[in-house]
């Protein structure tokens, strides 16, 4: 495959994202890959359509598996980018019909991954623009906001609410939000309509490198 490097300002988002390949799957942290290249992780309720967005901003139909029945995924994911790092797809939350030693298992993989993990850049968090900041969201969010690293939130099925009710819900979540002092950005998200893919790419692609420094893209 050939290469050739790009600012941030003229970086082709699509083609950054469509390069993502499998890499490994990790179900303890002694098997998470050394630490070094840049991680964006994943993470939402089970119902939250998240391996779904992770193939529409690839436009990998079938690069995360998706599935009707909420909690499948139980492991970490690692989706490599080439030289630039990996999208990490964390264990869904908050499914009732996962054994409860399960659910222990993922809380304290969650828990310790994103308190710990040197390599990752930020947090994308799913939620359901219908049900916003859950319980179960809110703890995602207070294990990793002291880490003070960037958090995008993706308000997904954006398409079930009307124009204004998108508005208002996504000004509700970053004003929830706004005194946690992290790098913060709220974007209404639907995998059918395609609202907020673009803004999601360039937003989640940023953290990968800072700005005005140089991205390999393949071509």
């Amino acid at each position: 495959m050939n290469t050739e490097t790009r600012t941030e300002a003229t970086v082709n988002w699509p083609a950054f994202f469509q390069r993502a390949q499998f890499h490994i799957t990790v179900n303890e942290r002694a098997g998470l890959p050394p630490e070094g290249l840049a991680e964006v992780a994943f993470a939402g309720r089970s119902n939250a359509g998240k391996s779904t967005a992770i193939n529409v901003l690839t436009q990998r139909n079938r690069l995360a598996f998706t599935s009707k029945t909420p909690g499948r995924t139980q492991h970490i994911n690692y989706f490599g980018l080439g030289e630039e790092g990996f999208l990490v797809d964390l264990p869904g939350y908050g499914y009732a019909e996962v054994p409860k030693a399960v659910k222990l298992h993922w809380q304290k993989l969650l828990a310790d991954y994103m308190a710990t993990r040197h390599s990752l850049a930020g947090l994308v968090v799913l939620m359901d623009i219908r049900h916003p900041l859950t319980l179960l969201d809110q703890q995602l969010l207070e294990w990793f906001l002291p880490r003070q690293k960037p958090v995008i939130i993706l308000l997904t099925k954006a398409d079930k609410l009307g124009r204004g009710g998108r508005l208002e819900t996504a000004r509700q979540v970053r004003q929830a939000l706004v005194d946690s002092g992290v790098p913060l950005s709220v974007i209404p998200f639907s995998s059918h309509s395609r609202e907020g893919v673009e803004q999601a790419q360039e937003e989640i692609g940023r953290l990968f490198r800072p700005s005005g420094t140089e991205i390999t893209v393949g071509i």
